[in-house]
């Protein structure tokens, strides 16, 4: 489904993302793990290309997509969950979800994403800055799915809910995974990122440094202790 090869990403003469290679397979949920300023957002960005890549490939469904604008990545069946929401402060729950559609084969609609987050359903006249932090993350993720995406990309979902929305979250997640769609999670919660992914990479200074089932890393304590510090 998405496959980086040996990608470097810069900001000037500063490499934030030094030679990442990994892979999201069909219908698999895959974390991206590690501490605050490794690169994962960066990471992000460039698969959305949203930042450009220095070098290297970013493959989807075996095309190179590594120079295409971010519209005609999005396009092709690619939706970002960014970090912060990023909702507009002046639009209503209604409007995000119908400005994000596009019709697609996975069948996701408003009338679907309420039926996933029924909260929302009581907030469809409320504006997205007047929304509750958790309500914030649902529409995020709605808008997203309203896209009909086959590649979803999460920047820290989990950010500043309560303990009882994480679980709703990673609920969704599984079903998200079992309607067919894969997902790239980048996370700093390590107890809903392993409970929810197939597989985790670990990313300190730009580059990888760990891969593997997420229920071995669950077990591997001198490995999350190392490059987690937990």
């Amino acid at each position: 489904m998405l496959e980086l090869d040996d990608l470097q990403v810069a900001y000037g003469d500063s490499r934030i993302i030094q030679g990442v290679s990994l892979r999201v397979g069909a219908g698999e949920i895959v974390a991206l793990l590690g501490r605050n300023g490794v690169g994962k957002t960066t990471l992000i960005r460039a698969i959305c290309g949203l930042t450009p890549a220095r070098s290297g490939a970013v493959r989807y469904r075996q095309e190179d997509i590594t120079r295409l604008p971010a519209h005609a990545i999005a396009a092709r069946g690619i939706r970002l969950v960014p970090q912060g929401r990023r909702l507009f402060s002046s639009l209503e729950v209604r409007e995000h979800l119908h400005v994000g559609a596009r019709p697609g084969a996975r069948g996701w609609d408003a009338p679907r994403v309420l039926g996933l987050f029924p909260r929302l359903r009581e907030r469809l006249r409320h504006r997205g800055g007047k929304l509750s932090g958790g309500e914030q993350s649902m529409l995020a993720t709605g808008r997203a799915l309203v896209g009909n995406p086959d590649l979803l990309l999460m920047d820290e979902p989990s950010e500043g809910l309560a303990p009882v929305l994480v679980r709703d979250m990673a609920r969704v997640l599984g079903e998200l995974r079992a309607a067919g769609a894969s997902i790239l999670l980048v996370e700093q919660n390590l107890a809903f990122a392993l409970a929810v992914a197939d597989r985790v990479y670990l990313m300190s200074k730009g580059r990888i440094v760990h891969e593997g089932p997420a229920d071995a890393l669950a077990r591997d304590e001198p490995t999350k202790a190392r490059w987690l510090g937990v």
